[in-house]
């Protein structure tokens, strides 16, 4: 046995050590309420304040652009509901993708149930979507395009950018999830054209149950939840301070951090180079325009879960897609809008890295792996 390696950074990441230690004190001592007026409340209040700049400076927005949410899904709910909802006497149309996250995709169908119409656009066998087919499938009473920025499964980044100026040119808000890029790839909102981002602590060696969803200046939403003036009426609900203190610590050091990401670049293409010499094995995903620390893989004949659980005997936590849905028995929705048939998709294995990884832990992986596969084909009845 191993010691263990951990290659599932898109799943979750660990706490950073500065910023388990910027959160600490929010816990003790600095335990006020930020809405309080006296020294304990007006301490806390300039905690958030300064961990809100520094999230706008990780994604180039303004500080009052940046309001702060339980997590990623909580940020796409507020941005697709809260779009919809304060515009539906202009349209009832929404335009996504079907390889969204499903805090998107759950959140659209909700929206159907209650009459609004959702194109879902399909992709390409890389995980693209075609621009042509945005421009296609807008009408007069299209009122939000969201596209998500990078697919957390296969790592496919989208043309957001060029998405975004469409959807500029025609009046319609714009929102990208962008919780499994920002931290990693460099962002800027005004680059990309958007109205709406959301973000995630814990995808950026923050901490879990807080996110935050960048809301463009004169783009106007209706909230979801109701109280005091919480984040400017927008999210009410008591802080939380120490999660927030996180993020905020979590976005300065990914901001410095980020020209490091090549590293994770070159970890990423070595597994890749490796793990493609097994037999009847292929690179789920666009080869080039993924996500810099991205490696899912499909295995013909045999199946992701054996694959999983016998890694982890040998020290090795990966996953099989999404982890938001991965007790699911169904094939990835992502993997079988690629056009894969259920048996292809269920064959699949993530490889996500990050900061803790080396080049050991990738040829450990990539000399472990090919032996796993083929236990697993002999025993399998798709292989005779």
């Amino acid at each position: 046995m191993v010691s263990s390696i951990y290659m599932d950074y898109s799943s979750t990441t660990p706490v950073d050590p500065a910023v388990a230690e910027a959160m600490y004190p929010f816990f003790s001592e600095k335990y006020g309420n930020p809405s309080s007026l006296y020294t304990k409340g007006r301490e806390a209040k300039k905690a958030i304040e300064e961990a809100r700049q520094e999230v706008a400076d990780l994604i180039g927005a303004r500080k009052e652009e940046v309001f702060f949410t339980g997590s990623g899904t909580e940020s796409d709910n507020l941005a697709i509901k809260g779009t919809a909802y304060k515009n539906r006497k202009k349209g009832n149309h929404i335009i996504t993708s079907s390889i969204e996250h499903h805090a998107v995709l759950n959140t659209c169908k909700f929206l159907e149930i209650q009459g609004f119409d959702v194109t879902y656009l399909p992709v390409s066998r890389e995980g693209l979507i075609n621009q042509d087919d945005v421009e296609n499938a807008i009408t007069g009473k299209t009122i939000l395009i969201s596209i998500m920025h990078a697919n957390n499964e296969i790592g496919t980044i989208q043309p957001v950018r060029e998405i975004g100026k469409l959807a500029k040119d025609m009046g319609i808000t714009f929102h990208s999830d962008a919780v499994q890029t920002a931290g990693k790839i460099p962002l800027n909102v005004d680059e990309l054209n958007v109205d709406l981002l959301s973000m995630s602590a814990h995808k950026m060696y923050g901490p879990k149950g807080v996110g935050a969803l960048y809301i463009r200046k004169g783009i106007h939403l209706e909230p979801l939840l109701h109280g005091g003036g919480h984040e400017r009426n927008m999210r009410p609900g008591t802080e939380n301070v120490p999660g927030i203190v996180g993020f905020g610590k979590a976005a300065e050091l990914a901001k410095k951090h980020l020209p490091d990401e090549e590293k994770l670049v070159i970890l990423r293409d070595s597994l890749i180079k490796g793990i493609l010499e097994i037999e009847d094995s292929y690179l789920n995903g666009h080869a080039t325009k993924r996500l810099p620390n991205n490696a899912n893989f499909r295995f013909s004949f045999i199946e992701g879960e054996s694959m999983i659980l016998i890694l982890d005997m040998k020290g090795v936590a990966a996953s099989t897609g999404s982890a938001c849905s991965s007790a699911s028995l169904e094939p990835s929705h992502v993997l079988s809008a690629l056009g894969l048939k259920p048996e292809e998709a269920h064959g699949s294995l993530r490889l996500t890295l990050g900061i803790g990884n080396t080049q050991e832990d990738v040829d450990y992986v990539v000399s472990v792996l090919p032996g796993i596969v083929g236990k697993l084909r002999m025993m399998s009845p798709l292989a005779r």
